[in-house]
């Protein structure tokens, strides 16, 4: 076979370096030597002339001292990167495929310490480092800032440079708004008396003293506009009020302090090229402006130094907006009004099944059962720092307060005994954490900040006696000031805790309706939520995906009509029949990424679709063919027999990054009614430490890992399929191994799926090898029955695993279970169903080659499957595609 030639990547090296915090340069040429300061000491490297929209990779070695004592740090080091325009000017992006936002440089990547490097590195104390992401437009060069982190003695970092793919990636990815004459205006609720700041940046790709404008409207509580002009605006006769927007080099980051006019409720702000510029001009906004408050009513601001309560703080807040003292009595609502409040997050967990009920024994002692662990009694005076099982996932939902809801059953079963229970363990809870200093510091995480401000939202309505209303509004409305400022700085934007945090603050504007911040908050979640669903919606784990697509119901119903709420709803509705595709006969979605033990996600499909028409689902007769989604990057299948029982195969090859599994190209299988090949599993609910690493490396998965280098971020993306003669191929094209190689995994599937193979090939310059892996259920026993053949066999059944050579040497088989030692080297582990890893069998299959290597595995249940997929393999039209794709 002759495959296509390898891509030519461009190498880029520094131009110039810098170095301060006592990093200095090494002895050779090349070499920065990083001292233990942690942040400080630093080099950083400048490169020029990258190609924005095509994925890049950074490349060097990395050099440890012998006495090292912080080798089992995740985050020993830290690399930055600043990307810049063609004059130098930094860009805030707000999203860069395979990097992290951070808050010394505007995006990061850790680099794991000595521990966590691969086989052969603790001999020689040094590394590979390869950090692949995809560069953002307009990007021309870029600053790399290595620092020291965890260190404990100084590190080297050796030959660094930037290795280019040669073409554009086309996938639809975070692209600059570009700006026209005229705009979709982004509109806004106003706090009576109060200001509005706007941050944000354009780029123009040449410098203008009018590069670009803000149209500012504003309108009055019944909608009428109110004429120009206004504080701080130029007004043009006939056009309305502008700002103008500069640009003296070609980026200008700008603040826009609105200062409304008398009996303005809301502005309406379009970001706009003037009519008169050269078109050919581009400019955009490079990312949505961030939203805030004037300073005086920033949560900071209004807390200063002070330890208040949440009394303390309603006062202080009706002070900084000029109101009499007691106004604040008539924010509590009434019943009726909290009642009718969204509470999405809360209906989230109904949905999910994870809102249980909580008995309250005749005693008062409660038992606790959060995040899958044992009952835990509840102390008749928590303390809210308790962490009995040392479960970061127990603790988030001991301080979500969520389970407070489960306190409340029906009146004439329980009385007001569980409301009761439930308002003063709320109390307990606000007046134990007062803001800035909270019993345990997980209870400001933003998953856990959100759905507790649902859970104290949730108890507006039952009766309350002055005092707990006071108390519980004041400690609401503080997690509105924190929420609003999470969801208008636009962080986590790309995020699902961006969509819950937005969620939480439209139930409490609506809980809320006569507080003054309570049409602002609704306003800004909802115009947070039009950008942040979609965002969210490309999760590749599809126990995730399917957690985004249930609280986009619930915000659905929720927002009643208001806008995002029907967009939302259309994308749920047109997302849900993909992912019930790929549910197994039992109910169960493939478990690619994070994916916790015990889910029935064909219930959860069930309450979510409001009907019987997805449980249907799971009885009916399998539409002929797989199932392909090649946006989402999936791809199954599903037959059923009455002797063979039923199978099922599901691959994933969505785009992945450092903060996510390595599970590009991987797959599971089913046969004989019984799973066969597994993913490793695990959730970030269940592990940390060396086992989360493990869990998100290549090898914890069903993928081809090139030379022993793990792969790193880089998306899948299907090249094409071919209808075979009792079966089909699919290929799958993978930018995950580097700039300079070209990867595609073939699936090619029998109808019935008594067998499939998995057929990868590498192409590139010079000796190539690589293995694959095949991760076997746990019950499941391995055996070599001849040097080329595995046999598989639990509860009676068999499975064969055939390696096959098709273009270079076979390298050998090797079962692996349980191999300790370096968190670098761990294989032949599966997560555990309650936290940490159990010993599993998998199978490593290897091949090599010069210039190009293409080998696979066929999984077969009978020997007739076996014979069948060799018949196709051989034939002329699979190997053409094999060959071409």
């Amino acid at each position: 076979m002759h495959p296509e030639e390898p891509p030519a990547a461009t190498d880029l090296l520094p131009v110039s370096f810098r170095h301060a915090g006592g990093a200095a340069p090494g002895p050779g040429a090349g070499e920065h030597l990083i001292a233990a300061r942690n942040r400080w000491s630093r080099a950083v490297l400048d490169f020029e002339g990258v190609a924005s929209e095509a994925w890049c990779s950074l490349e060097a070695r990395i050099a440890w001292d012998a006495e090292e004592e912080a080798g089992h740090a995740l985050d020993f080091a830290l690399v930055g990167f600043d990307f810049l325009a063609a004059d130098g000017s930094g860009l805030d992006l707000d999203h860069v495929p395979g990097l992290a936002r951070s808050l010394l440089d505007p995006h990061s990547a850790w680099i794991p310490g000595p521990a966590y490097q691969p086989a052969g590195s603790a001999r020689t104390r040094t590394a590979a480092l390869r950090i692949a992401f995809r560069v953002p437009a307009p990007a021309c060069h870029l600053a790399v800032t290595v620092r020291s982190w965890r260190n404990t003695h100084p590190f080297t970092i050796v030959d660094a440079r930037l290795r280019q793919a040669p073409d554009r990636d086309d996938a639809p990815g975070t692209r600059p708004r570009r700006l026209g004459p005229e705009a979709e205006p982004l509109r806004l609720d106003l706090v009576p008396g109060a200001g509005l700041v706007l941050r944000g940046q354009i780029y123009a790709a040449r410098p203008d003293e009018h590069a670009a404008r803000a149209r500012i409207a504003y309108a009055d509580a019944e909608g009428a506009s109110i004429a120009p002009p206004y504080p701080d605006t130029v007004s043009v006769p006939g056009f309305g009020a502008v700002i103008n927007l500069g640009a003296h080099q070609q980026t200008r980051r700008f603040t826009l302090n609105l200062k409304p006019p008398p009996g303005a409720a809301s502005v309406t702000v379009a970001f706009e090229r003037w009519e008169d510029a050269d078109a050919r001009d581009a400019v955009d906004l490079l990312a949505a402006p961030e939203i805030a408050l004037e300073d005086d009513l920033r949560l900071e601001s209004l807390c200063g130094d002070d330890v208040l309560d949440a009394p303390g703080f309603l006062e202080r807040l009706g002070a900084a907006l000029g109101l009499p003292p007691g106004a604040r009595a008539a924010w509590v609502p009434d019943q009726a009004e909290a009642a009718a409040a969204p509470r999405a997050l809360l209906a989230l967990r109904t949905l999910q099944g994870l809102a249980r009920p909580v008995p309250i024994p005749e005693d008062g002692a409660l038992a606790l059962r959060l995040a899958g662990k044992p009952d835990w009694p509840l102390p008749a005076a928590p303390e809210w720092r308790e962490d009995p099982f040392r479960s970061v996932a127990w603790r988030l939902e001991y301080q979500s307060l969520a389970w407070l809801a489960g306190l409340r059953p029906p009146a004439e079963a329980a009385g007001t005994a569980g409301r009761d229970l439930a308002i003063r363990l709320a109390v307990g809870w606000s007046r134990a954490n007062p803001w800035g200093q909270p019993a345990d510091p997980l209870s400001l995480h933003p998953e856990a900040l959100a759905t507790r401000a649902d859970a104290l939202t949730d108890l507006l309505a039952a009766p309350l006696e002055a005092e707990a209303a006071d108390v519980l509004v004041g400690e609401i409305v503080r997690h509105g000031f924190a929420l609003a400022e999470i969801v208008g700085q636009g962080t986590l934007s790309h995020s699902l805790l961006q969509v819950r945090a937005a969620a939480a603050l439209t139930g409490i504007a609506r809980a809320l309706p006569r507080l003054p911040l309570a049409s602002y908050w609704d306003s800004l979640a909802r115009t947070a939520l039009a950008g942040s669903f979609p965002a969210a919606l490309s999760e590749p784990a599809l126990h995730r995906r399917l957690e985004v697509l249930t609280l986009g119901r619930a915000l659905a119903a929720a927002l009643d009509g208001a806008a995002p709420g029907p967009e939302i709803a259309g994308r749920v509705a047109a997302a849900l029949p993909a992912l019930s595709a790929l549910l197994d006969p039992t109910g169960r979605l493939p478990p690619f990424g994070d994916s916790p033990a015990g889910i029935d996600h064909g219930a959860w499909l069930a309450r979510l679709s409001a009907g019987q028409a997805l449980v249907a689902r799971l009885d009916a007769v399998p539409a002929p063919g797989p199932a392909i989604d090649a946006e989402a990057g999936t791809l199954a299948a599903r037959a059923d027999g009455p002797e063979r029982g039923w199978s099922h195969f599901a691959c994933t090859f969505p785009g992945q990054s450092p903060q996510g599994h390595a599970d590009c190209g991987s797959f599971v299988f089913a046969a004989q009614s019984r799973r066969w090949i597994v993913e490793a599993g695990g959730s970030e609910q269940a592990e940390t430490g060396p086992a989360r690493h493990y869990l998100l490396s290549a090898r914890a998965h069903n993928v081809a890992i090139l030379d022993g280098a793990e792969p790193a971020a880089g998306r899948g993306r299907l090249l094409g399929s071919l209808a075979l003669d009792g079966g089909s191929a699919h290929a799958i094209g993978t930018s995950v191994h580097g700039p300079d190689l070209r990867h595609v995994r073939t699936f090619v599937l029998l109808d019935d799926l008594a067998g499939v193979a998995v057929i990868d090939r590498f192409a590139g310059r010079g000796p190539l090898a690589f293995a694959g892996r095949a991760h076997l259920a746990p019950d499941a026993v391995l055996a070599l029955s001849d040097p080329r053949r595995v046999l598989a066999q639990a509860e009676g059944r068999r499975l064969a695993l055939v390696p096959l050579a098709l273009d270079g040497a076979a390298a050998g088989v090797e079962i692996l279970c349980g191999r300790d030692g370096r968190p670098g080297t761990m294989e032949g582990f599966l997560a555990r169903g309650g936290g940490g890893l159990r010993p599993g069998n998998v199978l490593r299959y290897a091949f090599t080659g010069r210039d190009s290597v293409c080998g696979g595995l066929l999984i077969v249940v009978e020997n007739g499957a076996e014979e069948r997929l060799n018949r196709l393999l051989a034939g002329e039209t699979l190997m053409r595609f094999l060959a071409g794709a």
